[in-house]
């Protein structure tokens, strides 16, 4: 079972996957289920809301669209004017911050990753 099947299974379910669902259907436990999950949302592949299904928590898994993915920069706008450390709370230096370089690469980087002219 690895992450690539999972998230091909919450593709499969645009309303959303249950998790307690994803790992009956993949026939694996619900602990290496939850270490996939951990990984999609690291990566952020996934996103998930907590919903309570007969008295039990478990989590409603959705496939991150590449807007969802974009929109993780928004915080770097301060009305509509870019200012690429507002909200932050690291204290680094712009010129050495992994999450100013990630946001300018995607910019750099089209949806279709194609580089930008």
């Amino acid at each position: 079972m690895s992450a690539e099947e999972a998230l091909e299974y919450i593709k499969l379910h645009p309303e959303g996957a249950l998790q307690s669902d994803l790992w009956k259907a993949l026939k694996i436990d619900s602990r290496k289920c939850s270490r996939i999950v951990a990984k999609l949302l690291k990566d952020n592949l996934i996103t998930r809301e907590i919903e309570s299904v007969d008295g039990i928590r478990t989590y409603r898994l959705y496939c991150a669209s590449k807007a969802q993915q974009s929109r993780r920069f928004d915080p770097l706008l301060v009305l509509d004017i870019f200012e690429p450390c507002a909200g932050c709370i690291d204290e680094c230096i712009p010129e050495h911050c992994s999450k100013l370089s990630e946001w300018i690469f995607s910019i750099v980087i089209g949806a279709d990753g194609d580089a930008a002219p």
